[in-house]
């Protein structure tokens, strides 16, 4: 399908594409940021920003790029050391952890993580779930009036990957504002508080961790359900074992990983549930339809909106030369509702089938964590619609400020 500019917006479009810059983002853009990609992907799809590098928009460069690994790097180090400063905290955190690493770490890691997140290990932790959900849903029955957000979405999966990691229930306190400064840091625009909180997140979470590390190798657990046991004791994909550093920025980057963005998928999903009363319908007569809808949630407000690369050698895309040491943002939420590849992508169709979306990114970067986060989407989502059919909104949701991630600080409900 050709993607053509709408003549009624088009000198709207013009300026937006002209004045776009990840550092001088208006606050509309947070609200909805849709109109904004779509101008980019029709009129400049390979966008220069002021700071010299790329915003790609288009799904079919996204998915070359994510899948040509020789000539598109994900180490950071370039990209981190003029924004967190070399010898920083979050510089060591960010340019250690998985998702930002080409092989041999990346392979090294991956191989760990991967084999801990198998689909046997994924469906044994499902009754669990199952009965964590169900204690919230009656929680919130007995108030009425709820935050999905603080009372649903962001407890799932701070409980999910601490039993992963066996960290004890008394101590999970803390994990969800570390994980929210660390990956606050992320953001394009980097202000100083910002990056102090984040600071002072990776401190405290590493103090933490080289508590829980020390105990667990006196104490092991069983490597074929804890994975920080399978973490410390096994081997990776060259034969070696993580060095400490590896192993505690590593954890770290487990538990913000598998927090942050499970939970913008279930804000979202229900959120879009409200927005959308047909496909609300639908899916309530239709409950089988919960696993196309979690796809359909996840392409249509993507939980990890921005993903980035670093060019390795002089190369090209879409006929635009990239010389080597170029950094590259892919929009990863414009991608999602590429004309080029979804028909009406800005309609949200619980049934969509096929849905080839890059939330969950592609290639040898894939997200390692995909079917634990489908599972914790399919099961909160589809058992609070269940349970709470006639849910509705009691107040303005409320989004956070953000570019990297999109989801929700406050999601105000009656259950109906």
């Amino acid at each position: 399908m050709a993607v053509s500019i709408d003549p009624s917006t088009a000198d709207s479009d013009r300026a937006l594409v002209r004045d776009f810059s990840l550092q001088a983002l208006p606050d509309a853009f947070y609200d909805d940021p849709y109109p904004t990609y779509r101008a980019l992907q029709v009129l400049d799809p390979v966008h220069r920003m002021p700071d010299g590098s790329l915003f790609l928009t288009r799904h079919g460069d996204l998915e070359a790029i994510y899948k040509d690994t020789a000539r598109f790097s994900s180490d950071k180090k370039v990209e981190f050391a003029p924004k967190y400063g070399i010898g920083s905290l979050l510089f060591e955190h960010h340019t250690t952890s998985l998702v930002f690493n080409d092989p041999p770490l990346h392979t090294r890691v991956r191989h760990l993580i991967a084999g801990a997140l198998n689909p046997r290990a994924i469906a044994e932790t499902e009754p669990r779930l199952v009965t964590l959900v169900d204690g919230l849903l009656d929680a919130m029955e007995a108030r009425g009036s709820v935050d999905l957000i603080e009372d649903f979405a962001s407890a799932i999966p701070i409980e999910v990957i601490g039993n992963l990691l066996g960290v004890p229930h008394a101590e999970r306190g803390p994990l969800r504002g570390w994980s929210l400064a660390i990956l606050g840091a992320l953001e394009p625009k980097l202000s100083p508080e910002v990056q102090e909180r984040g600071e002072r997140a990776v401190a405290e979470f590493l103090d933490y961790l080289r508590r829980l590390v020390a105990d667990r190798r006196a104490k092991p657990g069983d490597a074929e359900h804890d994975v920080l046991t399978r973490l410390i004791a096994g081997e990776t994909a060259d034969g070696g074992k993580l060095s400490e550093v590896e192993l505690l920025q590593n954890c770290i980057f487990i538990l913000n990983a598998g927090h942050e963005t499970t939970t913008n998928l279930i804000g979202n999903g229900l959120e879009l549930l409200l927005r959308f009363p047909d496909q609300k319908q639908r899916l309530i007569d239709e409950p089988t339809l919960i696993r196309t809808a979690i796809e359909e949630f996840l392409r249509f407000e993507s939980s990890n909106q921005l993903g980035n690369r670093g060019v390795a050698v002089d190369t090209e895309i879409a006929g635009i030369p990239l010389p080597k040491g170029s950094l590259i943002t892919l929009c990863i939420g414009a991608a999602n509702r590429d004309p080029a590849q979804f028909k009406s992508p800005d309609e949200l169709d619980i049934a969509r089938a096929p849905n080839r979306h890059l939330a969950f990114a592609s290639g040898a970067h894939v997200c390692a964590g995909l079917n634990l986060a489908r599972m914790e989407g399919r099961i909160a989502i589809g058992r609070f619609i269940a349970r709470f059919p006639n849910f509705k909104s009691a107040g303005n949701p409320q989004r956070a400020r953000r570019a990297r991630f999109r989801g929700f600080t406050a999601l105000p409900i009656t259950l109906g």
